[in-house]
């Protein structure tokens, strides 16, 4: 049964939208991305004091005040043996174990893991009653993403889906969300064990980019696209910018190998910023 408040987004085309939008952000003509901008930070009430460069006039597209940078030391990184670094400013919809293959979405939902991955059987191994931490970055949200802890890349999966809106209702009425959308799943090594990052697209996302490789999402192929970075050497450091969302979207984390324990402040829907510790791997 699908919710009247998510109807309409079975309805609309996503992609064409997304495209759409995509070119409008990308838009350098003066007037029209100053106005974009302009809007935009009323409507959602950025804190334009937090960024490196505060006049949003000096942005030479949407998309590139969108992914502006923060200002340096703004966000400092926790330093704890083991912490769990928030990889983005937001706020955590859930986090908790994942139960055998079942990660929880929202009240009376969840979804699979191995679906989650692509229906890669032996990725979602890996993780299995393992852990996991879903951070939402809403609009108004700085949209860089940043390693959690340090690790080796070991590979990458591009992954085509929907692009359904990832905010609070629709991950309470739509079945499986997080596992339908396009996402790109980033895979390490870590020194406490394998570690997963999921960026995961949504409605009117142009875009979803890596640091290793620039642009991702979206892709012309309905396949999913691996890419092995084994023999590559690409090791990041928790607190390094590692992707970038235009516009917001849902970046889901698993962890595997050993407990972690969560922060006690930490619930759903606490909101977070980059850095702060989420949690301890022990």
């Amino acid at each position: 049964m699908v919710h009247h408040s998510t109807f309409w987004q079975h309805l609309v085309p996503q992609h064409l939208i997304s495209r759409i939008t995509g070119k409008l952000a990308n838009c350098k003509i003066v007037s029209i991305k100053n106005n974009l901008i302009r809007i935009f930070i009323e409507r959602y009430h950025v804190d334009m004091q937090l960024a490196e460069e505060p006049d949003y006039t000096k942005y030479p597209s949407f998309n590139a005040f969108f992914t502006r940078a923060l200002k340096p030391g703004i966000r400092p990184i926790t330093t704890e043996t083991n912490a769990i670094a928030c990889p983005a400013d937001g706020a955590v919809s859930q986090q908790g174990r994942i139960m055998a293959d079942r990660i929880f979405q929202a009240k009376e939902q969840d979804y699979s893991l191995e679906s989650l991955l692509g229906g890669d059987a032996n990725v979602a191994a890996t993780f299995r009653d393992g852990y996991f931490s879903t951070v939402y970055l809403a609009p108004k949200d700085y949209h860089r993403l940043h390693m959690p802890l340090s690790g080796k890349l070991r590979e990458m999966i591009y992954i085509p889906g929907k692009l359904f809106s990832v905010n609070q209702a629709s991950a309470k009425h739509i079945p499986s969300l997080f596992a339908r959308n396009e996402r790109v799943v980033a895979l390490f090594e870590g020194e406490t064990g394998p570690f997963a990052m999921i960026l995961v697209g949504a409605i009117i996302v142009a875009s979803i980019e890596t640091v290793w490789s620039g642009l991702v999402a979206p892709q012309r192929t309905r396949d999913i696209v691996r890419t092995s970075y084994t023999n590559s050497n690409i090791e990041l450091k928790k607190g390094d910018e590692m992707g970038r969302f235009q516009l917001g979207s849902t970046v889901i984390m698993l962890f595997s190998g050993k407990t972690v324990r969560w922060e006690n402040n930490i619930n759903a829907n606490s909101p977070v910023v980059m850095g702060q510790k989420l949690g301890e791997i022990q």
